[in-house]
């Protein structure tokens, strides 16, 4: 009997074994043979990750696709975990020094799951998702369409766009494309917790004028703010999505004077 998805897990099942491979390709590091796999479902994914990687650990919420997932991979040095992702401590796995995650993610999750891999103790060296691509566009944007999902993973990762996926290549059949984001985690984080502090602060009304949001938020005056603008060649007129890290780095500190 074939195991139906289940709606509430937003579970779209990828089986195109070329785009599969490629995934899986992208994933690939040299001289890492561990990979972290999150939502396996039937093991479309899993198949093309032992092309690259000699161990699998699949993460499966689903108790009833997380029992039928070993069943297709006999004598291979594969380890199912049956518990959700953002509760498990990455620690209990026992990864490698040197480990890959990939893997195919609901949109309502695809932020804290980032978050919890890029502040990881123990960080990856690479992970590999395929995600819903109006969020793969967000977080791989430049100046005048950041975000704070974008800035937030660029500051701790080398963010770059991977193959975008038609909704017809999975079954059942989502309503919109996904695409491919590769993150590479950095030795060391572009910018501080206080610097995203004021990101997030900058962003609470992004359509409006960023002088006039961190006038309101930060209670400071706002003909000081914009002079400290001007310093750091920022138009008045720029919109949180304008600024880079390097802007809002500079401009956290700068505030400190006021």
């Amino acid at each position: 009997m074939a195991l139906q998805n289940k709606k509430s897990l937003g579970q779209n099942w990828l089986k195109n074994r070329d785009i599969l491979l490629d995934i899986a390709d992208l994933a690939s590091v040299d001289g890492v043979s561990d990979v972290v796999e999150i939502g396996p479902g039937l093991g479309t994914l899993t198949s093309a990750l032992f092309q690259f990687f000699d161990k699998v650990t699949a993460i499966e919420i689903d108790e009833r696709l997380a029992a039928n997932l070993p069943k297709s991979f006999p004598g291979k040095d594969l380890t199912v975990i049956n518990q959700d992702i953002l509760s498990l401590d990455l620690e209990s796995l026992n990864l490698p020094e040197k480990y890959v995650v990939a893997g195919n993610i609901p949109y309502y999750i695809t932020s804290p799951i980032i978050q919890k891999f890029l502040h990881a103790e123990h960080s990856p060296v690479k992970i590999v998702l395929l995600m819903q691509k109006e969020v793969a566009e967000r977080l791989v944007a430049g100046p005048g369409d950041y975000s704070v999902l974008g800035l937030s993973a660029q500051i701790y990762a080398k963010v770059t766009a991977g193959p975008v996926v038609k909704r017809e290549f999975f079954t059942p059949p989502p309503k919109v494309d996904s695409q491919v984001v590769v993150f590479e985690p950095l030795a060391k984080p572009l910018a501080t917790e206080r610097t995203i502090s004021l990101i997030k602060l900058g962003f609470t009304a992004p359509r409006k004028k960023l002088v006039t949001n961190l006038a309101v938020t930060t209670h400071l005056p706002k003909d000081k703010i914009a002079q400290l603008f001007e310093a750091q060649n920022i138009s008045i007129d720029a919109r949180p999505a304008d600024l880079s890290i390097e802007d809002w780095c500079e401009l956290e500190k700068n505030l400190k004077s006021i």
